[in-house]
């Protein structure tokens, strides 16, 4: 396991008891973000580095008893708080790091991902490695409850050049990665990208 894997871990699991009370009103803006990724009823989605699980629910609703939801994360303790909240109900977890997904090649309709991107140790590969997974023409949510400016206050830090969501940054990496960024939002009460997987050899 590599040191970026375990700080990640680490972080989170020490965090992952107090995780949902700390953000208790989240759950409608991920609602939202589920519903702007219409996904199909009987279709196949991943939350990637899920946590504890709080979009799990939503998602289970966008596909329907017949859809498949699965949520990965690196960090036990997230996942055992996804369980003792019930939302193991929703989907199949996996304890699996998203660089190395056990899944076959197209086979989901999309990735949901909150708060994903800056715990990535190589973004252009590691967003590959989840296109890899979805059909041509399905979509990547990477959302997060607010947006840069206010998560930087928040954290008492500022916006630097080299942020990954900045979407200067974010559309060629995407692009470099086998997705089409189709619409960006960065505002105090969300930020949402919205992606779409690019026919292999689609770009030249």
């Amino acid at each position: 396991m590599t040191d970026d894997h375990t700080q990640v871990q680490e972080f989170f699991g020490a965090r992952a008891a107090h995780w949902d009370s700390r953000f208790a009103g989240d759950g409608p803006r991920y609602e939202a973000a589920v519903a702007a990724m219409g996904l199909p009823p009987g279709g196949a989605v991943l939350d990637a580095g899920c946590g504890t699980g709080r979009a799990l629910p939503y998602l289970r609703a966008a596909v329907g008893a017949s859809g498949t939801v699965l949520g990965a994360d690196l960090t036990q303790e997230m996942l055992d708080e996804a369980v003792r909240a019930g939302r193991d109900r929703h989907a199949l977890l996996l304890r699996t790091d998203v660089a190395r997904l056990p899944l076959g090649t197209g086979v989901l309709d999309g990735v949901f991902a909150a708060g994903l991107i800056a715990h990535l140790p190589e973004p252009e590969g590691n967003l590959r490695e989840l296109a890899r997974t979805v059909r041509p023409g399905g979509l990547l949510a990477l959302f997060h409850p607010v947006g840069r400016a206010a998560l930087a206050a928040r954290q008492g830090r500022r916006i630097t050049e080299d942020d990954l969501r900045a979407e200067p940054r974010l559309r060629p990496l995407l692009a470099d990665a086998g997705w089409r960024l189709l619409s960006y939002v960065d505002e105090d009460s969300r930020f949402l990208a919205l992606a779409a997987r690019e026919e292999p050899h689609a770009r030249p």
